[in-house]
């Protein structure tokens, strides 16, 4: 029979909870937690094993403004954007569903905004995504055609039992929002770093190419050690095209596995292909797998949404407090109508060792408005770039 000491190799050692007492296993065989307390002070000693040869792979996801459901996040965003410039203080909560040539917008608006102009600005949005004349002329029946766009328009006004809370400078909804920093390029996850530098360097090339299509979708998994073990790379194209230099050249290194159009033909794309709706990328817009995600979409609502505010927020938190740890995780909590935040913590990790900490938040809505500029249309450069 094989030893202990052979079968498992020493990793790193873990996070011990005060009080915690007894051994964890997780449902895989691979990792062993031991906590030991005595009295009020922990003492152990705690240990993450690993059993020889196996490998912890790490994967996240990232796609461009041309896939239907962030193009509909792009619509939503961008009508904001000209609800703000009419009126700063705009209540606005409005989903969009992209399905063919037909865009439907469902949801709330209330403020001193003129709605009249509201299929101008989904065609301009398709037009920034690069989805604009020429584009149509280029791929015919392949792809949403700004030409022929129709909207369908279902939007009345924010409930007046929401709207009253909002207006004694409460918060707009309830919820749980989390913010994220480690150490690191771009202070996020490499496997979600590497995928959002490589989709956003093919969205480019897409833009200025008559054969590559703008709906792109890209997946980087690393192995135990940090190298890329497999990329996978959905793109349209009118004819077959070679893009592994490419790619290897913008990761900065040769996966072992790369896939590209794994069905073998991906041509027709946008809404065409698939019916595009606001909200369904979270894990794209945050933080992937590194961490929860918290609240709902922020691409589809004005700052009092606690939604879009609190979630930014929560990010500026995490670099804040990042400082020389590993990673920083935010909690942060709201109630509709009050401004009292119910709950706010900072936890770290640095060497294994976990800290977390209860912290005051006194800000008012209307404060952190002002202070991120939420107030302002800025919205579409958000969801051009992303909160993180």
């Amino acid at each position: 029979m094989q030893s202990a000491k052979n079968k498992w190799t020493l990793s790193k050692e873990i996070a011990i909870n005060k009080g915690i007492i007894g051994m964890v296993l997780c449902n895989r065989p691979v990792y062993t937690f031991l906590h030991i307390a005595f009295g009020s002070t922990v003492h152990l000693s705690g240990f993450f094993y690993k059993q020889k040869g196996e490998i912890m792979k790490k994967t996240a996801e990232f796609v461009s403004l041309g896939h239907p459901d962030k193009t509909a996040d792009y619509i939503s965003s961008y009508i904001l954007d000209r609800m703000i410039a009419q009126d700063p203080d705009v209540k606005y909560a409005v989903e969009v569903m992209v399905k063919d040539n037909t865009v439907v917008l469902g949801g709330e608006i209330k403020g001193n905004v003129d709605l009249s102009n509201l299929e101008e600005f989904v065609k301009n949005a398709l037009r920034d995504i690069g989805y604009d004349e020429i584009y149509a002329e280029n791929w015919g029946e392949n792809a949403i055609d700004v030409r022929k766009i129709e909207v369908i328009k279902l939007i009345g006004q924010q409930s007046a039992d929401i709207n009253q809370g909002v207006i004694s400078n409460g918060w707009g909804d309830q919820g749980v929002f989390v913010g994220y920093a480690c150490k690191g390029d771009g202070l996020i996850s490499k496997e979600q770093y590497l995928s959002r530098l490589l989709n956003n360097a093919l969205y480019i090339k897409a833009r200025e190419s008559k054969n590559l299509g703008i709906d792109i979708k890209t997946q980087i998994t690393l192995n135990d050690y940090g190298h890329i073990e497999t990329a996978i790379v959905a793109i349209p194209m009118k004819e077959s095209e070679d893009l592994t230099g490419f790619i290897v050249k913008t990761l900065g290194e040769t996966p072992d596995s790369l896939i590209i159009n794994g069905t073998g033909t991906f041509k027709t794309h946008s809404s065409v292909a698939d019916c595009g709706v606001t909200g369904r990328k979270l894990a794209c817009d945050f933080y992937s797998t590194a961490c929860p995600i918290g609240g709902g979409s922020p691409w589809t609502k004005d700052g009092s949404k606690a939604d879009v505010s609190l979630n930014i927020y929560a990010r500026h938190l995490a670099l804040q407090y990042l400082e020389d740890n590993d990673e920083c995780f935010v909690y942060l909590s709201s109630c509709i109508g009050q401004a009292k935040i119910p709950s706010a913590t900072i936890k770290t990790i640095k060497d294994g060792v976990t800290t977390s900490t209860t912290i005051e938040f006194n800000k008012k809505p209307f404060e952190l408005l002002e202070e991120l500029d939420l107030n302002k249309p800025i919205y579409a450069k958000l969801c051009r770039n992303g909160i993180i």
